[in-house]
Parts: C-alpha cells; sequence; structure tokens
C-alpha cells in the first residue's frame, strides 16, 4: 500500500529519498563493448543469439519486413501514429534555432553557425512492452534538426522480428536505417561502428540498467542525450480533484518499472485517504498489476501539505520527471514550477497525453536531474560553430589590448601572434 507522510512530522530525507537501482553492470558491460569494439558483427549476432535468443543472417530490417509490418498494423493505429507525429512536429519545429551574424563594427564580422550532427542513432527498447511512442518522440526532432541519416537499433524476439508497431512508427518518421539489436551491445555497435551499423555521432533513446550503463562508457566516443534513471511521476492536486482520477494517473507511471516512482502532493488527508483506496481498487485491473503492484509499495508515496503553495515548494525540491498540476487554476501556478521535465496542467491532462500525442517530449530528465537538464528536443541533434573575421585595420586598433590581456595570462605567444603581424610594415 502507497505510504502517506503529513509534511513536517517526519525528516526531509524519508520525504525525498529516491529509490536507486541496486544492480552493479559496470563489468559486464564493458566487456560487451570491447567485444563489439573488436568484433563487429560477429559480436553483435552472438549477444543476439544469447540474450534475445534470436539467430540472425543478417541485422539490417529490410524494406521488405517494414512494408510487411506497416501492412499488419491495423489502419486505425497507422492514423493515430501518423496524427501524433503530425502534433509532435508542429511542436518541435518551434525549437528550430537559426545562425546568427554580427557586422555592426567596421573590419569585424562575427557569427555563429547551427549545424546538425551528420548521423544519430535511435535506440528503442523492447522486451516487456513495445513502445512506438520512442520511435516517434526521439526521431522526429533529429528529422526537423536536419540529422543526414538516423539510424535505430532495437531488439529483436526469438523469432528475429522487430514488434510490426515499432516499424510502422518508425517508417511514419523517416527512419533511414534500422537494425535488429538491442541491450549493451547495441549502444556499441553504435558508437564504434560495425561492418553493417554505421558508427554515429549521438545516442539517444532510453533503455534498461545495461543501455544505461553502455551510454555513460562510450560517451566521449559519441555524444549522448542523457542517462536515464526510472520513470516517475508527481501529481500536486487539491482537495476538489477526484481520487479515481489522481490515482488513475500515479499507476499510469507505476506499471512501467518495479523501480518507477509515483508521488501526490495534496492539501487534503481525506483526498490522500482516498487516493490510496482507488490505486488500491484500481491495480488488481491493470495488465501489468504485478509491477505497479511493487512500484507503489515500494516507491510510491503521498505527501500532505499545508496548502499549495507548499505543495509546489516540495515539486520544486522533487524536481520530477513527470508533473500533473490538477486543479482548476493551474497557471496561477506555472511561474512557480522551477524544475520539473513537462508540466501536465488542469484536470484534463492527464501524463499519458504527453507519452503518445500531445507534441511536447517524452524523453525527459529524471531522478532529480530536472534542476539542471531539459526534454530531448531539436537542440540535441544540432552542433554550433562559431567564427570571427578581421581586417587589417580592425586588428591593429585592438592589437594591443590583446596582448596586454594575454600578457596578464603569462602567454607570450599569444601577445606575439597578434603583434608580429605588423612588425615589418
Amino acid at each position: 500500500m502507497i505510504k502517506i507522510y503529513k509534511y513536517g512530522e517526519i525528516s526531509e530525507k524519508e520525504i525525498f529519498a529516491r529509490t536507486e537501482a541496486k544492480i552493479d553492470v559496470e563489468a559486464i558491460v564493458a566487456d560487451i563493448i570491447s567485444n563489439v569494439a573488436e568484433n563487429g558483427d560477429k559480436a553483435v549476432k552472438e549477444y543476439c543469439l544469447k540474450f534475445d535468443k534470436a539467430e540472425l543472417d543478417t541485422l539490417q530490417v529490410s524494406d521488405e519486413e517494414i512494408e510487411e509490418a506497416v501492412n499488419s498494423v491495423e489502419p486505425e493505429f497507422i492514423r493515430i501514429l501518423t496524427e501524433a507525429a503530425a502534433n509532435i512536429r508542429a511542436f518541435h519545429e518551434k525549437q528550430k534555432r537559426n545562425s546568427f551574424i554580427i557586422s555592426e563594427k567596421n573590419g569585424i564580422v562575427t557569427g555563429q553557425k547551427v549545424i546538425p550532427v551528420e548521423r544519430a542513432g535511435l535506440y528503442v527498447p523492447g522486451g516487456t512492452a513495445a513502445y512506438p511512442s520512442t520511435v516517434l518522440m526521439d526521431s522526429i526532432p533529429a528529422k526537423i534538426a536536419g540529422v543526414n541519416e538516423l539510424v535505430m537499433v532495437t531488439p529483436p524476439g526469438a523469432n528475429g522480428k522487430i514488434n510490426p508497431v515499432i516499424l510502422a512508427a518508425a517508417k511514419i518518421a523517416g527512419i533511414d536505417k534500422i537494425f535488429k539489436v538491442g541491450g549493451a551491445q547495441a549502444i556499441a555497435a553504435l558508437a564504434y561502428g560495425t561492418e553493417s551499423i554505421p558508427k554515429v555521432d549521438k545516442i539517444v533513446g532510453p533503455g534498461n540498467a545495461f543501455v544505461a550503463e553502455a551510454k555513460k562508457q562510450v560517451y566521449g566516443m559519441v555524444s549522448i542525450d542523457m542517462i536515464a534513471g526510472p520513470s516517475e511521476i508527481l501529481v500536486v492536486a487539491d482537495s476538489a480533484s477526484n481520487p479515481a482520477h489522481v490515482a488513475a494517473d500515479l499507476l499510469s507511471q507505476a506499471e512501467h518499472d518495479k523501480m518507477a516512482s509515483a508521488v501526490l502532493v495534496c492539501d487534503s488527508m481525506e483526498l490522500a485517504d482516498k487516493v490510496s483506496c482507488e490505486i488500491e481498487k484500481q491495480i488488481p485491473e491493470l495488465l501489468r498489476a504485478d509491477i505497479a503492484r511493487v512500484s507503489i509499495d515500494d516507491n510510491g508515496k503521498i505527501i500532505v501539505a499545508d496548502d499549495l503553495t507548499k505543495a509546489i515548494e516540495i515539486a520544486n525540491k522533487i524536481a520530477p520527471e513527470h508533473l500533473e498540476l490538477c486543479m482548476d487554476n493551474p497557471f496561477d501556478y506555472l511561474d512557480s514550477i522551477k524544475h520539473a521535465g513537462s508540466i501536465f496542467m488542469g484536470r484534463y491532462c492527464p501524463e499519458a497525453l504527453g507519452d503518445y500525442y500531445a507534441g511536447p517530449n517524452h524523453t525527459l530528465p529524471t531522478s532529480g536531474t530536472a534542476r539542471f537538464s531539459s526534454p530531448l528536443s531539436v537542440d540535441d541533434f544540432v552542433k554550433k560553430t562559431q567564427y570571427t573575421y578581421y581586417t587589417k585595420d580592425a586588428l591593429l586598433k585592438v592589437k594591443d589590448d590583446v596582448a596586454y590581456f594575454a600578457a596578464k595570462e603569462g602567454l607570450t605567444a599569444h601577445a606575439k601572434s597578434a603583434l608580429i603581424r605588423f612588425e615589418t610594415d
């Protein structure tokens, strides 16, 4: 059963504690990365057989397999995927950055170029669930950024096939190449390249502990989006909230993972008790009831605050991945939210809207990292290069200042490089 706390009556350490994964996979992942880097496709296929029970002749998904998968998916779901993709595209189009140039002073030009990464890798989880939403969320911003080639990796089933809904989403998103490989071996293949799988410049997408550790270990060879932890939701709700709605929203994240965290912060002990009862009523109805049960029992909590102002303060301290403001006037509190991955406003905006359909990205900072990081965006797929141009006369005016500055740092070669151009004139 979910734990209920009255804020101020127990230590903040207990209230704000986060459950951390205890599995240590560093050495295992390091061995996998080393093997893939050295042996390429051979190692990848061996790991596919070992971990996914799939014996593969070729790693790349063929055009025929993609078409077969798309044709097997219900037209209604294709329609929904297409509409969701349009919403995601419309939102992320607004994130595009422009290059700029400054030429306000005679003889001086400075500027910045915004350049997409040439090739990006997208990891899409398999295993206990298929996530076509991740395909859309992580690939559409890359396409908008102008990434030349987008490579997707996702684990196959034992039959050597990819879930059709994953391939349908990939087709709609315009992904260029798809490979049947998951786990740390997929991250290694994207980072180092193999005979079949091209080396990429950036890797994005969520995964299990092995995937997260692999991304951490290859960072530097390639860029990554983030190290994602277990999914989180925090609901701030007032006393007028419907307890059944709040319970359902908490369970929407609890069903993700036994390590997931579902937290309610409210201003009413009566609501807290009713939500707790609703959670117990709804869990048995879930397809993933066993996962939600563990998540709620181990990581779920309800914090009762004196008022909504204090509730918002608590939410900022937790800095959740997903934050719901379940109240009639959510915009009154929007400016007070300082730390959250994505905010869902009002009584008719369940977090599931963000997972699938609304448009803002669902790849979000977890484990309190919303204090300093942001959702996945178009910015993640571009890099910036700056440039400077001075004429002879422009340098002449500032050369002594540059040399003086350099001398203060003890860098005489820096100083000389600015002065030497005028010594022979």
